[in-house]
């Protein structure tokens, strides 16, 4: 059913989604103090394509410079990610097979507004706390 749901989700909005992940990584390559913001990009651009199946979760050791590198990635990137996750979950919901989708569009919202100390793990094993 994951890999249904994956192929769905990667015709109807993966591919857009992942793509503007991709472009906001090379344009955060350009300064050289905003390449961990563009990792960050890649690694959401690749959850974003093939979501089902893997989940988000907090990386403990994160410190205070996730939480500031958060506070400038919401300005430079987070929020037209965000943007386009809820413009793309709109016509989603339109059809009765894309409600799914569309609730998963939604909840990559809190990661591409808050993206740095997060870590993505497959969602078959319970991860308590990630160690890394």
């Amino acid at each position: 059913m994951r890999t249904l749901l994956n192929i769905i989700w990667l015709v109807f909005a993966g591919l857009a989604l992942a793509v503007a992940y991709v472009v906001a990584g090379i344009l955060l390559l350009i300064p050289i103090v905003t390449i961990p913001f563009a990792i960050a990009s890649f690694r959401i651009a690749g959850y974003a394509l093939w979501p089902f199946g893997r989940t988000v979760v907090d990386r403990p050791t994160a410190g205070v410079g996730s939480a500031v590198g958060n506070v400038l990635w919401v300005l430079l990137a987070g929020w037209w990610l965000a943007l386009g996750h809820v413009v793309t979950s709109i016509p989603l919901f339109l059809s009765i097979i894309g409600i799914p989708l569309g609730w998963a569009n939604l909840k990559l919202i809190p990661v591409s507004l808050l993206p740095l100390g997060k870590v993505v793990v497959p969602s078959d094993a319970y991860y308590p706390t990630y160690r890394h």
